[in-house]
């Protein structure tokens, strides 16, 4: 490795050649650059880079393989993990990479690897357009596409990666592909759904659909097994144009839930119904027939408002540990264990989240993209969420017994790998089932080294 006198880096090397901005220890900006949403990471890096386009990513890349030098890739910055962040190492961050263009005639978009969730909804929602993407509107694209990709459109439209249909890929050894289903098509598999594990994505093309005003928001009910169990029976019934998450938790202090329901046990459902309007009143009807509503704040909205329920919730700076889990089913066991563990929610910001993904999600094949649960109709994350470091920690076992009983009901043991935090290396393997061996293959290809380890890692 070269190195400057001081044994440092060489860092100037990077400032005479990226058009972005690079963040050294004592430089001014520094401490803020070096940030991620779980303030858990609270990471050293040698260097950060702030890509101003694809050439920075390349070079950044190539900084990092010949210095050998860790190197981690941020696009929003959410993975609970922390694979935007890393100490003494290169952190190339994509978050000035926010180019998007939108094609309304093809119905498709294609947006640079720094976007949110936030900025995809803008762009397309001006012409009535959108596509499956988060439930918190500064998440980056890169990593829950990459991911998979839950959102409130999953059960009508499959998961995000099912809409990726191109990427711009610059590999570890510094080569550029654009990936289509005729030009490179194994990376593009490996894109939908392998993680962060193949390259740096400074580019992403997805299909879109129609998708203007919605009926939407969240209803709150008591925490009851009875009101869980409805809400299985209403996804089984409910066209795919129902899209309605449950949460479990403790009652949000707003305006809408009365305040003796504050801090209290809860379950809801936050409504995405993008069906015909002239069948709301029915939608209303059927959120009623789930339980007691203590609350409820529904109503027609624009869509991209729906993705941002949960941001003032859940600020950057908070300190997370999650688990995630698929099920073929809510089956009445696992439904009481959300009951039992719900009723324990340690903070307020801490919440269960129940994703349904049947529908489009269940219409693609198992190996025919690297996201392999296919027969699973629910996902599931366990967030814990506190204000401070030590809370965290003395709460992780809530997390790990939660975790614990829902997984006799599990599909394969496996688990999204978004949800999955930093000690389920582990499970790696069981989260990508049958596709492990062709993803391993893929890896010795396009990353030999294992440059791209910052991740749920799949080792060449």
């Amino acid at each position: 490795m070269t190195t400057t006198g001081t044994g440092a880096p060489p860092v100037e090397r990077l400032r005479e050649t990226v058009h972005g901005d690079v963040a050294a220890p004592g430089d001014p900006g520094y401490d803020e650059a070096r940030k991620v949403y779980n303030a858990v990471h609270d990471k050293h890096p040698a260097v950060v880079v702030s890509a101003a386009d694809a050439g920075d990513a390349t070079e950044t890349v190539g900084y990092a393989r010949e210095e050998g030098l860790t190197l981690a890739v941020r696009g929003g910055g959410h993975g609970v993990a922390g694979p935007g962040t890393c100490d003494d190492g290169v952190v190339l961050d994509l978050g000035r990479m926010r180019g998007i263009w939108v094609d309304p005639y093809t119905r498709t978009a294609r947006a640079q690897g720094g976007c949110t969730w936030a900025d995809v909804n803008h762009a397309t929602h001006a012409f009535g357009l959108a596509t499956t993407g988060g439930m918190v509107s500064t998440t980056g694209i890169g990593g829950l596409t990459t991911g998979g990709g839950m959102g409130y459109l999953a059960r009508r439209c499959g998961l995000a990666c099912d809409n990726l249909l191109s990427a711009d890929v610059v590999t570890a050894d510094g080569s550029f592909h654009a990936c289509t289903e005729d030009r490179d098509p194994d990376l593009l598999w490996a894109l939908r759904g392998g993680g962060g594990n193949f390259g740096v994505v400074t580019s992403f093309e997805y299909r879109l659909h129609p998708a203007g005003d919605i009926l939407g928001g969240p209803t709150f009910y008591p925490l009851d097994g009875d009101v869980i169990r409805r809400y299985r029976q209403l996804i089984a019934d409910s066209a795919e144009e129902l899209g309605a998450v449950l949460v479990v938790g403790l009652g949000p202090p707003v305006p809408f839930l009365p305040e003796r329901w504050h801090g209290r046990p809860v379950c809801g459902v936050i409504l995405c119904w993008t069906g015909p309007e002239d069948q709301d009143d029915r939608v209303r009807a059927m959120l009623a027939e789930l339980g007691p509503v203590l609350g409820q704040h529904v109503g027609r909205i624009p869509y991209p408002l729906i993705n941002t329920l949960f941001d003032e919730l859940v600020p950057p700076g908070l300190f997370h540990y999650w688990k995630g889990t698929f099920s073929e089913d809510l089956p009445d066991g696992l439904i009481d264990a959300h009951v039992e563990f719900g009723a324990a929610t340690p903070s307020i910001q801490s919440v269960t989240i129940v994703f349904p993904i049947d529908g489009a999600c269940g219409r693609v094949g198992r190996t025919d993209t690297a996201f392999s649960y296919r027969d699973a109709r629910f996902s599931t994350a366990l967030s814990l969420t506190m204000t401070n470091r030590a809370d965290m920690e003395a709460q992780k076992d809530w997390v790990r017994g939660y975790y614990a009983a829902l997984e006799p009901y599990s599909a394969d043991g496996g688990g999204y790998v978004n949800f999955m935090d930093g000690d389920d290396q582990a499970k790696v393997y069981a989260n990508y089932r049958e596709n492990s061996g062709r993803l391993r293959e893929l890896k010795r290809r396009y990353d030999p080294g294992n440059l791209f380890r910052l991740n749920h890692n799949i080792v060449p």
